[in-house]
């Protein structure tokens, strides 16, 4: 696990010194000084990198496993899924463009390496126990919403009650239903998407251990 902490905890710092590059540039060099709140990095995509950050400091097992959980299954998930619509990955500034598309590549493999490294949780409880964490997370960017709403268009996890669905199909099906059953029906629809990643999981598991 010890190469698995340095790994992680180092990609950690990288994507961490990279998001502080990154809010540098939308505030002072495209936003002429005023920060715009819907770059706050607390999205699906930017929690894998805390969750680097953390590794060195946990030192609980059962912890840790939810943690790789969480990046084999739903840090994996957004990776993928953000190059299903790239319309957010693209800015003014082409380097941010460069780091968008890095930046959920880098998710891709930090999914991947929590996944082979045999050191994860692959049976059903652990996937419970990674989507409350994904759970805890869509709680703490709601209460970031309300409570920060008043200063900008903050929309963290895309879930904001003040702002309509802005996510591809779901916003089609917000336009039917309204944005509360859309909100409900994206995070269901991420629950079902990181489930399949770890039926996947589990199952190259259990081959490998045959």
């Amino acid at each position: 696990m010890y190469r698995y902490k340095i790994f992680f905890f180092t990609c950690g710092l990288v994507m961490a010194v990279s998001e502080i590059w990154k809010q540098w540039c939308l505030t002072f060099l495209l936003g002429q000084g005023h920060y715009n709140w819907w770059h706050f990095p607390f999205q699906l995509c930017s929690i894998p990198m805390y969750i680097c950050l953390m590794f060195p400091w946990i030192h609980s097992e059962k912890l840790q496993k939810i943690m790789l959980v969480f990046l084999m299954d739903y840090g994996l998930l957004g990776g993928i899924f953000a190059f299903f619509d790239t319309s957010g990955m693209h800015y003014s500034y082409f380097p941010l463009t460069i780091h968008s598309f890095t930046w959920h590549i880098l998710l891709i493999i930090l999914g991947l390496a929590a996944g082979f490294s045999q050191l994860s949780e692959y049976s059903l409880r652990g996937y419970f126990h990674g989507t409350l964490l994904y759970l805890a997370c869509c709680l703490i960017a709601t209460g970031f919403n309300v409570a920060l709403h008043s200063l900008g268009n903050i929309n963290l996890f895309y879930i904001s009650p003040y702002l309509p669905m802005n996510q591809k199909v779901f916003r089609d099906i917000a336009d039917y239903t309204g944005d509360p059953a859309g909100i409900f029906l994206y995070i269901l629809a991420s629950v079902a998407g990181a489930f399949c990643f770890h039926l996947l999981w589990r199952t190259m598991s259990a081959d490998r251990q045959t």
